[in-house]
């Protein structure tokens, strides 16, 4: 996955000038105030543009993140993290990743392949282990007044679930999260050591393909090594950029939106006694979760230079889709700065939108349901721990990485 170096001299870190025209997301202040800025910049921008990054832009309506979602012919997903580095055009269209990464027509065949794995079905058969799993988070909380509901709880969940999925061995979780901290928090460090923590993750991705080579199991790994494109089997390079992509996709996104959700119910005492008194609610208030605080935003890679939406954009520059800047659009949502955790319509764009919408929606919205579940049953009482900050996440998916909890 090699990269190229637009400009060597991009300033990606530092203060911010004017959130409409020196945007960064790397900012502690962006992290801790996203919904502010967002709203500021759709009222008066509404598309934002830096030359951080070697040029990027922010769009915040929802019909303006719709458009550029669907909008394949000019805009690019060979690579969907913002940096000051470019992978050169012959990524596309299938990119380091696929097919998160992949353009058409490549996407849609390498997308179909993992849609067997994602379905109602074979989600719901992880059901009763998360359960379990979420149980006996909890059971470690016992003797405890303040717990970091982050670390302690939400990162756990999604972790596991994603190596049960892969067959990977449950006591690498730690080495997911430093591999994806590295991938999505940490894009200010130089070419050389990204490229170098990227090797890294492929090296150990191979040695498990090859691990399941060799020992075949009923697992996504092994599916995905039988699994044939065009009548051919898939490279080892393929295989292991799936496995890539369930691992960033998968573990940062839904440990985010947990740890959200539980935040947003500790600082609101009146929608978390509705939740412990109406199991029947916690769906359709999961879902304003969702839409309230969704975690990501994706990057796409402008094809050539034109005229959009009022601002010229050059080929290369990149597009920070914010899908949660859209969910709070007062254009498309009805008190979309409220959170109505019985709001009944509510088509949020949490998962994406276009082609490349979240493949893992299914599996994502059974973890979320599950961890506030067994949370709301053995812990109806509980707050923020005013004694400790929250620490929020920087880059691209935003959710608290410490959240201390008082129990009781």
């Amino acid at each position: 996955m090699a990269v190229d170096e637009r400009s060597p001299e991009a300033v990606i870190t530092g203060p911010v000038a004017d959130w409409a025209t020196d945007f960064s997301h790397l900012e502690p202040e962006y992290a801790e105030n996203a919904h502010a800025i967002w709203d500021e910049l759709r009222a008066t921008c509404p598309i934002a543009h830096t030359e951080r990054f070697g040029g990027a832009w922010l769009p915040t309506r929802y019909e303006d993140v719709q458009a550029i979602a669907y909008d394949t012919e000019r805009f690019s997903s060979r690579h969907i993290i913002i940096s000051d580095h470019r992978p050169p055009l012959d990524a596309a269209p299938i990119g380091g990743a696929p097919p998160i990464t992949s353009d058409p027509p490549f996407h849609h065949d390498a997308r179909k392949l993992l849609l067997p794995a994602f379905t109602k079905t074979r989600v719901a058969k992880q059901e009763e282990a998360t359960k379990d799993l979420c149980h006996s988070l909890v059971d470690a909380f016992e003797g405890c007044e303040v717990v970091d509901a982050a670390r302690e709880y939400a990162m756990h969940i999604p972790m596991r679930v994603i190596a049960d999925m892969l067959g990977f061995p449950p006591e690498d979780g730690p080495t997911f999260a430093r591999f994806v901290h590295e991938m999505l928090e940490a894009v200010d460090r130089s070419p050389e050591e990204r490229q170098a923590s990227t090797e890294e993750l492929f090296d150990y991705l191979h040695e498990q393909i090859r691990d399941h080579v060799a020992d075949p199991r009923d697992d996504l790994t092994s599916y995905l090594i039988e699994a044939e494109l065009h009548g051919r089997a898939l490279e080892p390079q393929h295989v292991a950029g799936m496995m890539a992509l369930l691992l960033l996709a998968g573990i940062d996104t839904t440990w985010s939106m947990i740890g959200s959700s539980l935040w947003h119910l500790a600082r609101n005492p009146q929608d978390r006694r509705r939740l412990v008194a109406d199991r029947e609610l916690r769906a359709t208030a999961m879902e304003e979760f969702l839409r309230a605080y969704a975690p990501v935003t994706m990057a796409r890679l402008v094809k050539q230079d034109m005229r959009w939406g009022g601002v010229d954009m050059k080929a290369d520059d990149w597009i920070l889709l914010a899908f949660p800047a859209a969910n709070r659009d007062p254009e498309r949502f009805d008190r979309a700065d409220e959170v109505l955790i019985d709001r009944e319509v509510n088509r949020h764009a949490a998962f994406g939108l276009g082609i490349h919408r979240c493949v893992g929606s299914h599996l994502a919205r059974m973890e979320l349901l599950v961890a506030l579940d067994v949370w709301l049953d053995r812990i109806p009482e509980f707050g923020l721990d005013e004694s400790a900050p929250v620490r929020w996440s920087t880059g691209q998916i935003r959710g608290p990485r410490e959240l201390p909890i008082r129990i009781g």
